[in-house]
């Protein structure tokens, strides 16, 4: 059981964000933002996602590259 506030923060972390519904096995395409030194670059990323774990603010999943 989480915390009350933890709960609350995690709430408002969320809201007002479009998050996507996927699913182990399903096709991604991300934009992932990488910094090299001072600059910055968007890298455009396909994979099929392969795992999927914990919820809300603190969840993870892990994308295998295709291709």
């Amino acid at each position: 059981m989480k915390n009350k506030y933890i709960e609350q923060f995690e709430a408002k972390q969320i809201e007002g964000k479009n998050v996507p519904d996927f699913r182990a096995g399903d096709t991604l395409k991300l934009a992932i933002r990488i910094k090299e030194g001072d600059k910055t670059r968007i890298q455009n990323f396909e994979g099929i996602c392969i795992a999927r774990r914990g919820n809300g603010v603190s969840e993870t999943f892990i994308v295998r590259k295709m291709g």
